[in-house]
């Protein structure tokens, strides 16, 4: 490239600007386009931490909403939901047969439905039905298949939703989820600060 005269006696305070603009992003990874700090945890730590997340989210209370089907699952057996209940357009049920209609916002010990706030089937963006654990840290992980969600928005999730917290409370004859909400919590953030890892596809089941 060529400079005029004028131009050239610009070349020095130009050089300061990118200088500058270099020593702001060194200061401020996220300016340069870094969307994650540098992991804390081994990988290998955050590998762990990921095969306890699988089990769980492999869990019936998981993955009879969790489904690649037309319609939610049922007990410990993951038998389709009777009365041909169907997933509906944005997975809340179909008209005259709404999810709402049977589950409250609570569990109904005497008529045995189980309840929480929003009841209804998870999209089929996030259907985890034949995942290796591999894909299925692939699904979790991609804001395009998990609703827009980086880890951190992951982690409000895990802690916070009803949905997720029903797991644990299911009501009369349903088995929860093994260990509790907190370990959960705490695998996440182990899994979080090493980068949120996931295996090889040669490497998981």
């Amino acid at each position: 490239m060529m400079f005029g005269k004028a131009q050239t006696r610009n070349v020095p305070a130009l050089a300061a600007v990118c200088l500058l603009a270099l020593l702001v992003a060194s200061a401020n990874p996220g300016a340069a386009g870094q969307t994650r700090p540098p992991p804390s945890e081994s990988r290998e730590a955050g590998l762990q931490a990921w095969a306890g997340i699988a089990r769980v989210l492999r869990h019936p209370r998981c993955m009879n909403c969790h489904t690649t089907t037309n319609f939610p699952r049922q007990g410990d057996d993951r038998h389709p939901h009777v009365n041909l209940v169907r997933r509906g357009l944005d997975g809340h049920g179909v008209p005259g047969q709404m999810c709402s209609t049977c589950h409250q916002t609570e569990n109904n010990e005497s008529s045995g439905v189980p309840g929480t706030p929003n009841w209804h089937l998870a999209p089929l963006s996030m259907a985890w039905e034949g995942l290796s654990d591999a894909d299925l840290c692939r699904v979790l992980t991609d804001p395009k298949k998990n609703g827009g969600m980086d880890l951190a928005k992951l982690e409000e999730h895990i802690e916070h939703d009803p949905i997720v917290a029903y797991g644990w409370n299911p009501g009369a004859n349903r088995k929860p989820i093994p260990g509790s909400r907190a370990d959960l919590i705490q695998l996440m953030k182990t899994w979080s600060r090493a980068g949120a890892p996931c295996p090889s596809r040669t490497a998981s089941r």
